[in-house]
């Protein structure tokens, strides 16, 4: 998701999002670690959008 796109949800819907990434996160991770998940760049990614979101509730926060 593009940042102008998150930049438009309100504070409750990116807090909802974090929490939707992180237990997405967490399950790549356990696959990763039993050898299951077949494309380990989706990790690089999640990482990414979590750092997105997290920048944006912090704008919001200060502003």
């Amino acid at each position: 998701m593009k940042a102008k796109n998150l930049r438009e949800m309100t504070n409750e819907e990116l807090s909802t999002k974090l929490t939707e990434l992180k237990v997405e996160l967490f399950n790549l991770r356990f696959q990763l670690a039993t050898g299951q998940l077949e494309n380990p760049v989706k990790v690089k990614f999640v990482k990414r959008e979590i750092a997105r979101v997290k920048t944006i509730l912090n704008e919001k926060q200060r502003a």
